[in-house]
């Protein structure tokens, strides 16, 4: 892969010790939800068939990665417990695994038994929005694993994270939380090169808090490690722009592409085929 405005590496190895290798100069992570609440496309993928189908045409839209996750983390959503979150992933990734063999698969989970069973199951990464806070057993199948991992800053659980989110400098604090669970989980045995960082836009974050970080993305770039930014279609552009989920495609593509610009080389999108041609012209007009 290329280095991020020649300046970083991309490399991220995932399970098996293999470096993922993005197929142009950027890469793109793809949205499975097979959840029924989901902010953007609940219930549209939630049985299995539909979201085996949506998986697919992801995959032919040129994702990279397929990120699959069967509990809803948008604010006030409610747990899932490992038992139905797992009657959920299974059946996706058994059809994954006969009709796409070679996809690249990511499970969005933070329990520790789901993410045992998926991984003995053929995933590749686990995409964990609690930084292995809400189910500490979770870092010890990472250990054994060792799998790509999202690490991924938020402040509180969804239900709850965005009551009255509040920092005292939201930039220093996401730094040092980065910081300090990266070397968290290289002394626990994760090896470095297996972690991604996800600034955890809309994670108990007001949308100035979250204006302030996508201001700054140097500040986690500098840490050595890929950035992956899941932006698409967030609150931020409703309250920014006054928009729906239904409308936030543009200012997402947009967006993205700045991003890019500024050295965020993995974006987490709904609309692969949409991205896949924003993040090219940006390549193409960049020199």
């Amino acid at each position: 892969m290329r280095q991020t405005n020649g300046e970083k590496p991309n490399t991220w190895n995932i399970a098996g010790g293999c470096a993922l290798c993005a197929s142009a100069p950027f890469g793109v992570m793809g949205i499975v939800n097979l959840t029924p609440d989901s902010f953007f496309d609940g219930g549209q993928h939630a049985d299995a068939a539909g979201g085996l189908a949506h998986a697919l045409r992801l995959r032919d839209e040129g994702a990279d990665i397929l990120d699959i996750g069967a509990e809803s983390s948008r604010p006030g959503a409610a747990p899932l417990t490992p038992d139905d979150e797992l009657a959920r992933l299974l059946p996706v990734l058994a059809g994954l695994r006969r009709r796409a063999p070679a996809a690249i698969l990511s499970v969005d989970t933070y329990h520790a038994a789901t993410a045992a069973a998926v991984l003995a199951q053929g995933a590749h990464i686990i995409n964990d929005i609690s930084a292995c806070r809400f189910d500490p057993g979770l870092l010890d199948v990472l250990v054994q694993y060792k799998p790509g991992y999202v690490l991924m800053h938020s402040q509180g659980r969804p239900d709850v994270m965005q009551l009255a989110p509040r920092y005292a400098d939201v930039r220093r604090e996401v730094r040092e939380f980065f910081e300090r669970e990266m070397s968290r989980l290289v002394r626990a045995g994760l090896p470095e090169d297996r972690i991604v960082l996800d600034p955890g836009i809309g994670f108990g974050k007001t949308l100035e808090h979250n204006l302030t970080l996508l201001a700054h993305v140097e500040d986690w770039l500098e840490l050595g490690r890929p950035v992956l930014m899941g932006l698409s279609m967030k609150s931020l552009f409703g309250g920014l722009l006054g928009l729906s989920p239904g409308e936030r495609g543009t200012p997402t593509q947009v967006a993205t592409a700045l991003l890019w610009q500024r050295g965020i080389f993995w974006h987490r999108m709904h609309e692969v085929a949409a991205t896949r041609r924003s993040l090219h012209l940006a390549c193409a007009l960049s020199g």
